[in-house]
């Protein structure tokens, strides 16, 4: 018998719950009238699965933002994370009650580079849809047109890695490589049944060795780094043009790129940045200051902790590796200590995945970061270490007063571990989206399996 949330029954689960849960030019052939908003054209429809109140008491807390509660107590109801607090938190009667004695509970794992869905399992040819390498600039193109919500990625990052949201980023082959979206991490027949509601949208860029040598390969600019500044800066400016024309009081041609840059300029849009080198860093910075928008978050970023300064300065996350190292020559000076360096300068870190294997485990990958800087002599609590996994994502996402910490009106997006998530040992034990139990490792009907999975040998307890 097929598991009750496999993706494969949801076809008729998610219809039951659904009351619950190119060519060269990107220019389109209507005119818009000045500044106008134009509405979202493709909105979420993501509605949240069902819960029940729940509390979990006798657990550890750890908050998300840093904070720790011993023999702590949370409560959840309709969605919500409803209080936190000690042994004396009060819990309603003739609620679920969960006994977390030896056990750790932590805001859902948010994973802010992934390409799930655009490369998904198996990587074949026919999947790879996340590098639209025709043109070194495709700000036009979105990443949420390519998610195949099949991918049995999803539902192993949630049942063996605890997550509960992640951005999905187009590849890095170009300077603009085109929107990223931020998705919940479940079950649903569309990506738009996945879309996290009210999440910024991402510009993904790149810089360094992908650009130069994608392009430079074709025997066209940008072949070397200073091409692609050029490029970019180019780029910016008639982004700035397409803008004023938006602004002028006047009616003006819809370009679908320069929308998206458009809305970088006007703040809507986020930033994340594919750099590995510190003074291409730098230099993106100052690009910034030059036309005007933010870097929210410089992905990989395996030098960030030459410039930790700057990027705390700046208000701008690193999302790194615990240990990548020598892949390629721009990744040649990373070091295992950078998260710690980055964290004890003060500014702020993220641990990613950039891979739909160690999704599965980015809580270890934190405790490896933490290890390399305890033999640095930087003392980092595992509260702290946590929030690498949980609130700075968050932050960096634009949805922290959403999700990312179990603090009293956030989304109810929680996983309670066997043990401390930062040993090895430790594995989910259930996890919550929005108040609902999306996995139990008891419940063989919450095991999630994808509908590509079924039928297959020893996937989906197929009979």
């Amino acid at each position: 018998m097929r598991n009750a949330l496999t993706i494969g029954t949801s076809l008729v689960l998610a219809i039951a719950l659904a009351g619950c849960g190119a060519t060269d030019s990107d220019t389109a052939t209507a005119s818009a009238k000045p500044a106008e908003k134009l509405p979202a054209p493709y909105p979420s429809t993501y509605k949240p699965y069902p819960g029940v109140a729940t509390a979990i008491r006798n657990v550890t807390v750890f908050d998300g933002e840093g904070g720790r509660i011993d023999n702590g107590v949370v409560f959840m109801s309709g969605g919500k994370i409803t209080s936190v607090g000690g042994a004396d938190t009060p819990i309603p009667a003739d609620i679920a009650v969960i006994d977390g004695t030896g056990k750790v509970v932590t805001p859902g794992i948010i994973d802010i580079h992934s390409h799930l869905g655009d490369y998904p399992t198996p990587s074949v040819e026919a999947h790879s849809d996340g590098n639209e390498a025709t043109v070194p600039t495709t700000p036009e193109v979105w990443a949420e047109h390519s998610v195949w919500p099949q991918d049995p990625g999803f539902s192993r990052a949630l049942a063996n890695g605890g997550v509960t949201a992640l951005q999905i980023l187009p590849g890095s082959a170009n300077l603009m490589g085109g929107r990223s979206v931020v998705l919940k991490n479940v079950y649903a027949r569309t990506v738009q049944g996945m879309k996290f509601p009210g999440a910024p949208y991402g510009l993904k860029m790149a810089c360094g060795e992908n650009p130069k040598r994608v392009y430079g390969a074709k025997g066209r600019m940008p072949s070397t780094r200073m091409g692609n500044l050029a490029v970019n800066r180019q780029t910016w400016i008639k982004a700035q043009e397409y803008r004023k024309k938006r602004d002028s009081g006047k009616d003006f041609t819809r370009d679908v790129g320069m929308e998206t840059l458009a809305g970088v300029l006007d703040g809507d849009i986020t930033i994340q940045n594919h750099c590995y080198r510190a003074d291409e860093m730098a230099i993106v910075l100052d690009m910034a200051k030059e036309f005007g928008y933010k870097v929210s978050t410089f992905h990989h970023a395996v030098e960030s902790y030459k410039i930790a300064d700057l990027l705390r300065d700046n208000n701008v996350c690193s999302a790194v590796w615990a240990d990548w190292w020598g892949f390629k020559m721009e990744a040649y000076d990373a070091i295992p200590e950078n998260a710690a360096i980055l964290h004890n300068t003060g500014a702020c870190v993220v641990i990613h995945s950039d891979d739909e294997n160690q999704i599965q485990r980015l809580n270890q990958e934190a405790a490896k970061a933490q290890a390399d800087g305890r033999r640095m002599g930087f003392s980092i609590s595992d509260a702290e270490v946590i929030k690498w996994l949980t609130y700075n994502p968050a932050k960096a996402l634009g949805i922290d007063k959403m999700t990312g910490s179990l603090k009293p009106g956030k989304m109810a997006d929680l996983v309670l571990w066997n043990g401390n998530p930062l040993s090895v040992y430790s594995r989910p034990e259930k996890v919550w989206i929005d108040g609902a139990l999306m996995f139990d490792s008891s419940d063989p009907k919450r095991r999630p399996v994808s509908d590509f999975e079924l039928g297959q040998p020893g996937e989906g307890d197929v009979k």
